[in-house]
């Protein structure tokens, strides 16, 4: 099977990685079903590279519907270890207009209808989630973003809904009271699943829209959305070849964020879980191999 080091997940509009040579697409079947597309694997700036539209070429899945699982398990059995993550969002804040750029440090999630861990059926882990994304990679987004010249936002809040409908007015002024930053439908469970798999993970959130809170600006529309996607994607794309080309080795704890997770003794874990689950836990059980 072919390999890779680095996964990019394309949100909307970001459905194809330009540059890739060397390009095999892959096939992969996982215990959690096939993931949204075939793995687009090739070679960007020297890296074997991973891509995957998240929702299929052609735009076929609602968030909700998205395969997180087999998504995230798809890109670890091809080696992956970094997530470049790029979604579409709106701003919750004035200074952070449609055509800017945020590289967010927290989440909050607000959906309500998605599976949400890899664990369960007779395996119980906890992971630490207090800072959802991993700040080294994130650093690299935020040079990559400035050195193309890119309109950048350092941190702030993603709160994701379950979607597929936009805010109404009354969700999107509660959100701006709360404090968040923007508001997107694609960060969880992905975040939370490349923390389980000890992947490294940030989100390139590309602002389309004011949501549906500014008074002068009309509430989002798929056409709106579309509009300025075509111009967030060129741009991302060009942060994307940038940080891959100067991605270094990294030192963070998403690489051992199992090592105290699971709960459960290992004796009494059903042997079909945990063979499920042995991407990632054969790190820390090799003698049930």
């Amino acid at each position: 099977m072919a390999e890779a080091e680095i996964g990019i997940i394309g949100g909307s509009g970001f459905y194809e990685m330009d540059g890739l040579s060397e390009v095999v697409e892959v096939e992969v079947d996982t215990p959690f079903g096939p993931p949204s597309d075939l793995l687009v694997v090739g070679t960007l700036a020297g890296r074997r590279v991973a891509f995957l539209s998240r929702h299929a070429r052609g735009h076929r899945y609602t968030p909700t519907e998205v395969p997180s699982q087999a998504n995230i398990y798809a890109l670890k059995s091809l080696g992956v270890q970094t997530v470049v993550a790029i979604s579409a969002v709106g701003s919750m804040k004035e200074e952070i207009a449609p055509l800017h750029v945020v590289v967010p440090n927290q989440l909050f999630d607000r959906t309500v209808a998605r599976p949400r861990s890899f664990f369960g059926s007779g395996i119980v882990g906890h992971i630490p989630f207090a800072h959802p994304y991993c700040d080294p990679l994130r650093q690299t987004l935020l040079d990559a973003g400035r050195e193309e010249g890119a309109t950048i936002h350092d941190g702030g809040t993603y709160v994701c809904i379950e979607g597929p409908q936009f805010s109404t007015l009354g969700e999107s002024l509660v959100y701006r009271q709360w404090g968040m930053t923007v508001v997107g439908m694609t960060a969880i469970p992905e975040a939370k699943l490349a923390r389980e798999a000890e992947m490294c993970y940030a989100t390139l959130a590309l602002v389309t829209d004011y949501d549906s809170w500014h008074p002068e600006h009309d509430s989002v529309t798929v056409q709106m959305v579309t509009a300025n996607s075509a111009h967030n994607t060129a741009l991302a794309k060009r942060i994307v070849r940038r940080v891959v080309a100067g991605l270094d080795a990294q030192t963070c704890g998403c690489t051992d964020a199992l090592a105290n997770a699971v709960m459960t003794d290992p004796a009494l874990i059903p042997p079909a879980q945990r063979a499920k689950l042995g991407i990632l836990l054969d790190k820390y059980y090799p003698e049930a191999n």
